[in-house]
């Protein structure tokens, strides 16, 4: 199998996996799914071993940052990338100074490590930004002193806001953006709205669900509309349902399709997959592992317009 390749983290300098592993997937009923803690633990040192190095998670993801500390034990730290997040890891959500610094030290306990590659400000909502980007009082001020003590090595934000990441582009303390669902198979908005502003400030940009919540994936369809209580109506659902009848008729695979698309894309730094036990793992290894011909993606350009 193809090796997976590595790109710099935008101005950090920072060599990372180009693929990188998603924590979301490795709690325990986050999303609604099951998953078992020895298999979530199996899948992540499985993703090492195959040579992933970028590992993210958050605060807000349930049993994901104690499971990847429960994970590391044993391997080599310094041969790996560790990103995590603040803001959600309390409810209400919590962006000011004091919060984020007790957020970073409860993450550094539980994933048993004295240093955070990358710290994350997470979901803000448009009410939490001012205070999130405060340089004093807010969680920004907490980030850029804990960078300037070595704790933390990168700053970032993980949002689904196109405006919200701009900003961040725009402020010379963010290192890396995160942005998910937006640039895939079936919708590549993130592309007009960051990747060239983003590039020419040296931000990393981060790509989070290349499968479109699993529906660019060649799992059966009804079992994705019934995860998701939704119908052919649903607009990720029609979005997604015309490039797999497409993967359908040219005899592709969706899943090897959607998990390669991202990675054509050279101002991409790292694109995060979620697996809950080594088998999918394995599946996602295989899947970006055989390079499709450069004449299919001519031909889905050609018919669907996906460039």
């Amino acid at each position: 199998m193809a090796a997976i390749g590595m790109r710099t983290l935008g101005r950090s300098g920072r060599t990372v996996s180009e693929v990188g592993i998603g924590g979301a997937a490795l709690s325990e009923g986050l999303y609604g799914q099951r998953t078992a803690e020895n298999e979530a633990i199996a899948a992540l040192r499985l993703g090492v071993e195959l040579g992933i190095t970028y590992i993210d998670t958050s605060p807000g993801y349930g049993q994901s940052e104690e499971r990847i500390g429960r994970a590391l034990e044993g391997l080599n730290r310094d041969a790996l990338f560790l990103a995590t997040k603040t803001g959600t890891g309390t409810r209400p959500k919590d962006y000011s100074r004091e919060g984020t610094l007790r957020s970073v030290e409860r993450s550094l306990q539980l994933l048993k490590t004295d240093r955070i590659d990358l710290l994350q400000i997470h979901d803000p909502a448009e009410t939490d930004l001012d205070l999130a980007f405060n340089e004093k009082h807010g969680a920004l001020a907490a980030l850029l002193d804990l960078k300037e003590q070595g704790i933390i090595g990168a700053i970032g934000i993980g949002v689904r806001q196109h405006t919200f990441l701009q900003r961040a582009i725009q402020h010379d303390a963010f290192d890396t953006i995160l942005t998910y669902a937006d640039f895939n198979l079936a919708r590549q908005t993130a592309r007009p709205a960051l990747f060239e502003a983003a590039a020419a400030h040296g931000v990393a940009i981060i790509i989070g669900s290349p499968l479109l919540f699993g529906y660019l994936s060649d799992r059966p369809w009804p079992d994705l509309l019934r995860e998701h209580n939704a119908d052919d109506s649903h607009p990720e659902a029609q979005l997604a349902k015309r490039v797999r009848d497409w993967c359908q008729t040219h005899n592709q695979s969706t899943l090897a399709m959607a998990l390669q698309y991202p990675l054509r894309e050279n101002r991409i730094s790292t694109m995060l997959i979620g697996a809950r036990t080594p088998q999918e793992m394995e599946q996602n290894h295989r899947a970006l592992s055989n390079p499709m011909a450069p004449e299919i993606w001519q031909q889905l350009e050609a018919d669907l317009g996906i460039a």
